[in-house]
């Protein structure tokens, strides 16, 4: 099953997120398919940027987001 989902970087107390999309049995940090987007909550306000193209693409071919990803989803 292929998962959209948040991939850490940053360092420590530092944190920076990638959207990717993913299958949902790697690891968290591990090997993903696609970057489609990142999630900077250091800022304020929280900087997020998605590239809705990619997101609708992987939407209809049936990835499905966290809820996490599904609150930024509707936050951007």
């Amino acid at each position: 099953m292929v998962k959209i989902r948040l991939q850490r970087q940053g360092k420590k107390k530092n944190p920076f997120y990638h959207i990717v999309v993913a299958d949902s049995r790697s690891p968290r940090d591990g090997k993903i398919i696609e970057k489609i987007g990142s999630f900077d909550p250091m800022v304020e306000p929280s900087k997020i940027e998605i590239n809705k193209e990619k997101l609708d693409k992987w939407l209809k071919n049936g990835a499905k987001p966290t809820d996490t990803v599904k609150a930024l989803i509707a936050k951007a």
